[in-house]
C-alpha cells in the first residue's frame, strides 16, 4: 500500500460514520437550543402567573385573617358593653372570616408550592441553556472538523497513487531518453564540424608545402 492509501486509511478511521446515519448536526443543535429557548420563555411565563396568583391568594388569606381578629376584637367590646347578643353576632362573622381565611390558607400554600416548583424548573432549564450555549460553538467546530477530514478522506481515498506514479515514472523515462538524444546530437554536430575544420587545415598545410616544393624546384632549374 502506497502513502496516500496509509493516509487515507488514518483520515477514515477518524471519522465519525455515524453523522452519516443522522441529520445535520449543526441544524439540530440549534434547533435544540432554539427549543430550549422557547421552553424557557413558555415556563417562565407560567412562572409569573403562578406567582402573581400566590400573592393574590396571600393578600386574600391576610385579608380574612384580619377580618377575623377584627371582629373577634368587637365582639368583645361588646361584650364588654353588656351586648351578648351583638357579640354573638360578631363571633358568628368571625367564624365566616376564619372559615375563608382557612381555605384561602390552604390554596395559597398549594400555590406557593407551585410557583416554587416551577421557579426551580426554570431554573434548571436555564442552567441546561447556558451548558448547551457553552457546547454549541464547540461541538459544531468538531462537527466542521469531522466533515473537513471526510472530505480530505474521499479526495485522499480517490487518488490511485500507484496509477499516477506510473504515470509519472513514464514520462520521467521520456523526459530523460529525450536529454539523452539531445546529447547525442549535440556531440555529433560537435565531431561533424572538428573532422571538417581538420580537412581544411590539413589542405591548408598541404598547399603550403606544394608551394614550398614548387620554389624548390625552381632554384634548382635555375641553377641557383
Amino acid at each position: 500500500m502506497g502513502i496516500f492509501g496509509r493516509i487515507a486509511d488514518i483520515f477514515k478511521a477518524n471519522v465519525n460514520d455515524a453523522l452519516d446515519k443522522m441529520e445535520d448536526p449543526e441544524k439540530m443543535i440549534k434547533q435544540m437550543v432554539i427549543e430550549m429557548q422557547e421552553a424557557i420563555a413558555k415556563a417562565t411565563s407560567g412562572l409569573a402567573t403562578a406567582m402573581a396568583q400566590e400573592k393574590k391568594l396571600e393578600r386574600d388569606y391576610n385579608t380574612y385573617v384580619e377580618q377575623g381578629k377584627s371582629w373577634e376584637q368587637k365582639a368583645m367590646t361588646a361584650l364588654n358593653s353588656g351586648n351578648e347578643d351583638l357579640a354573638r353576632q360578631a363571633l358568628a362573622k368571625k367564624a365566616e372570616a376564619d372559615q375563608q381565611a382557612k381555605q384561602y390558607e390552604a390554596m395559597y400554600i398549594q400555590a406557593r408550592d407551585t410557583a416554587a416548583k416551577l421557579k426551580t424548573q426554570v431554573e434548571g432549564l436555564k442552567a441546561k441553556l447556558n451548558e448547551a450555549k457553552m457546547k454549541e460553538s464547540t461541538l459544531i467546530a468538531r462537527n466542521q472538523s469531522a466533515q473537513a477530514q471526510k472530505q480530505i478522506a474521499k479526495q485522499v481515498g480517490n487518488f490511485d497513487a500507484s496509477s499516477n506514479f506510473a504515470k509519472f515514472d513514464k514520462w520521467e523515462e521520456k523526459i530523460l531518453k529525450n536529454e539523452a538524444e539531445a546529447q547525442a546530437f549535440t556531440e555529433l554536430g560537435q565531431d561533424s564540424s572538428k573532422s571538417l575544420n581538420d580537412e581544411f587545415k590539413l589542405l591548408e598545410k598541404n598547399t603550403q608545402v606544394d608551394d614550398e616544393l614548387a620554389k624548390l624546384r625552381a632554384k634548382l632549374n635555375s641553377g641557383g
